[in-house]
This record gives C-alpha cells, structure tokens and sequence, in this order.
C-alpha cells in the first residue's frame, strides 16, 4: 500500500484549512466533529463558515495562509480549488511543517482523507489509495446501513468499565467477555447494568479449558470459506496451517493470533504429522483456541484421525468444520457434474500417493466406461496411472482433465484423454487435480491444448509454486 492508515490524535492540536468555498466546507464539516482546534485562511469565505467562525467553532483569517499559520499543525488542507492558489499554499504550509492534503489533487497531496463512517468513538475509514472515491463511498453507504447506530453507545459503555474488565485473564477470556456483550447483551440492553451482570457473570465462570477447530480452508479462494470456518479464524488464537492455505485466507485471522506454518511437500521439506499433532496437544493445554487450518476439506486426504486421535488421549475437546474439497471446485470449473444420469451414479476422491508410495485402487473400477473419479497428487503418477488403467482395459480417449490451481487467480485447465495424460501434466508447476472421465465443457473437450480458466491475468502466480504434497490436506 502507498498509504498508511492511521487514526490521528488531534484533541487540542491545530488544523489549518486554506480556502472558503465547497471543498473546504466539505473537509470542515468532518473536522468539526474532532476536537481540533480549526483555523480558516482565505479571502473570501462561505456562510456557513461565517457561522461557524461566529459560533467559535473555527478561527477565520480572512486573508491567504502566511508562513507560520500552519506551525505545530501536524495536518493542513489546500482548499481553494485554483491550482495556482492550492500550489501557493503548499509552499507555505509545508515550509511550516504541516503535512498537507491539496483537495482533489492526488500526485501533490501529502496524505488522502478516508471516507468516514462515524459510529463515535467506532471510526471506520475507508481508503483506495485515492484511485476510486466513488467505490469508497459505496462501501461507506453499505456499512451505514448494516452497522447500528447504537454501535457507539455500546462502545463508550464498554470503555466505562474497561478497568473492571481487566480482572479478567489477559486473552481469551477477555476477548469472549467482550463478545459477549457487544455480539449478545449489549444489543439487547445498553446499559452499564447489564455489562456489570455480564461481567460478574464471566469472573465467576471457570476457567475455560482449549479446544481444536479443525478447519477447511477450501480451494484456495477466500470466498468460498464457510461462515463457521471465517469465524472460527476470527476467534483463534493460534492457527496452525498446511502449505497450500493461501496469504489471502490466513489474512482473515485475528492480527494478534500465532499463526504457525506446519505444511507437508512431497518430495521436499515437511512437517512430520506427529510434530503437528504435539503442536495442537501443546497450544489448546495452555487454553488456547486452536484452529487447525487445512486446504480443502479436512476429511479428504487431511490425515484427520490421527489428529482427533490426540487430542482425544489429551482430553481436548475438538470440532470440524468442513470445507470445500478441491474435488468440488475443479469439477466446477469444468462447468460438469461430479455424477450424471445414464453415465455414473458413483464418484471416487482417490489418491495417487500413501505413505508407502504410488497408492494402489480399484483399477478395474476406475477403468470402466463412465467411471469418475478425483486424483489428488497425481501429477507425479501421471505415466503409473496411465499404465495402472490401460492395463485394467481403460479407453485410451478417457477424457482426463488436469485443473491447477482450482478457484484461485492462477487457475488453468488442460484438458487430456488417458492417452496423452503424462504431456499434460507436464509443466503443471501448482497444486492439481486429475479429474478422470470428465473434459471441460464444450469445445474444449475435443481439443487436448491447455484450457486457460478463471482469471488468466493470474496465471503466472500459479507457476513456480512448490510441488504437490505426499501427505497434504488437499491437493
């Protein structure tokens, strides 16, 4: 980002606004409701900053901003809507040492003012860099609607008791005392009654022991995560992740929570699952809310059941929240259906790879006309699944389709038959599924020449990533 957000104190501190017309009344009315102190320098003013000036709300020069007027202000406002005027004042409010914004002017201005929703003391501020006004605004209408203008009085409440509320353990336990009350209570009653009780009521509860979420992350595309999966990341305090959960997801958890990389790669570095496994047991024994973060779905290839078998035999309470199987999301974006009247009423999630080596399956199953099927870590077996089904009487034509990068920017499909698989997956750098006995929809099925799907300007992103994991939570 080319712009820092930061919230500003300016509680007795001076601001200069150098212009009278539209825009600085524009910018006055948003700095009006701080409690800085406003100078206005311009020649000629509007009324409504007569009044102000006459209420005692701002002090009026009624002349062009001279050096000194914007000394000790940490921020000032080039508002007269005339380059040459805007240009002057610049100079004299920067030699002064103000940080200045030149109203609509974006290459000159030193700092961009947010469109604001005001829930006082809830501020939101809403930024793009100065690229798109009109998208900040729509954002900021949409958040007035949803948010409650009670939003605020439950804030200065909380902020009453706040001291009390440290006698609560740091962490936690504060954090579900204080989601308690703005998510449940303070809704319903905002009074400092009702936070007392609900305060009283948390000091008196037991310590609450941890527990494990054992989460999907789905495909890869941040909105495909389930409502359960993304308040469970808000809520952690520890997220323990595979390799293949994107920046984009991890994003979504609490900037105070742990996050720990615990990934597996085949034919490279990994985690081994017992050291995950004493990493769960080890975090959620402190108290901790633990979110185990896995691509996918954890029950698909998630190695699931050694991890709620420890934490089991440590007595820690564990849920899972499923997730979108990268078997759903490339079958997606080959516009098909996982089954199908008249050709299969049956699909199969297989893998290529066991701790062993090579997986061995039902080819004979696999092998039969219409059979379906999902291969995750195929792409090193390509040629060992190609010769496993040939052999076991599989068509050669079989429609095999190869889906990198399943939902996300990078996303590409090459479409193959049984007989040309191992080409097609050459060059196939992301994590893949092989979807056996199912071609892209329409003209691309007949043509074994890479499909580009999704966002193609992304593709590049899906390259170069690390190969498929050997013991992955999804591939």
């Amino acid at each position: 980002m080319d712009h820092f957000p930061v919230f500003l104190a300016l509680s007795g501190r001076r601001v200069l606004v150098a212009g009278g017309g539209d825009a600085a009344v524009a910018k006055l009315r948003l700095l009006l409701k701080t409690t800085a102190r406003i100078t206005v320098a311009a020649e000629a003013v509007d009324p409504l900053i007569e009044g102000w000036a006459a209420e005692g709300r701002v002090t009026l020069l009624r002349r062009f901003p001279e050096p000194g007027d914007a000394l000790c202000c940490p921020i000032a406002y080039a508002a007269h809507e005339d380059d040459a005027l805007d240009a002057a004042a610049l100079r004299v409010m920067t030699a002064d040492g103000a940080l200045v914004n030149v109203v609509d002017d974006l290459a000159r201005s030193q700092f961009i003012t947010p469109a604001i929703v005001d829930r006082d003391p809830v501020t939101i501020a809403i930024g793009t860099e100065g690229t798109a006004p009109v998208l900040a605004r729509m954002l900021k209408k949409d958040l007035e609607e949803r948010l409650s203008p009670a939003l605020g009085l439950l804030a200065r409440i909380g902020a009453r008791l706040r001291p009390a509320a440290e006698a609560l353990p740091k962490g936690a336990p504060r954090r579900r005392f204080w989601s308690d009350w703005f998510e449940e209570v303070g809704p319903r009653e905002a009074t400092e009654a009702a936070l007392e009780a609900l305060l009283d009521d948390h000091l008196a509860a037991d310590s609450r022991p941890g527990h494990v979420d054992l989460v999907g992350a789905g495909p890869g595309d941040p909105d495909l995560l389930t409502l359960a999966a993304r308040k469970a990341l808000h809520e952690a305090d520890v997220v323990i992740h595979d390799a293949l959960v994107p920046q984009a997801i991890l994003e979504l958890a609490r900037r105070e929570a742990t996050i720990l990389a615990a990934g597996k790669r085949g034919f490279g570095a990994s985690t081994p699952q017992a050291e995950i496994d004493a990493l769960l047991v080890e975090h959620a024994a402190k108290g901790a809310h633990v979110v185990r973060l896995k691509s996918g779905d954890p029950t698909v290839f998630g190695r699931l059941d050694e991890e709620i078998a420890a934490l089991d035999a440590a007595a820690i309470s564990w849920r899972v929240v499923p997730g979108i199987t990268a078997a759903s999301a490339a079958t997606a974006a080959l516009g098909q259906s996982q089954t199908k009247r008249g050709r299969n009423g049956s699909v199969r999630l297989v893998t290529a790879h066991d701790m062993a080596g090579f997986a061995d399956q039902d080819w004979r199953g696999l092998a039969a006309p219409g059979a379906v099927a999902a291969i995750y870590m195929g792409k090193r077996a390509a040629r060992w699944l190609q010769g496993r089904l040939m052999m076991h009487g599989a068509d050669p034509a079989t429609p095999v389709s190869v889906v990198e990068n399943a939902s996300q920017p990078g996303q590409r499909i090459v479409a193959a038959t049984l007989a040309t698989l191992p080409d097609a997956v050459r060059g196939v750098d992301g994590p893949a599924v092989l979807m056996l006995g199912l071609a892209p929809r329409g003209a691309e099925a007949a043509s074994p020449a890479p499909h580009l799907g999704g966002n193609t300007s992304g593709e590049a992103e899906g390259r170069g990533q690390s190969p498929l994991p050997l013991e992955a939570s999804e591939a």
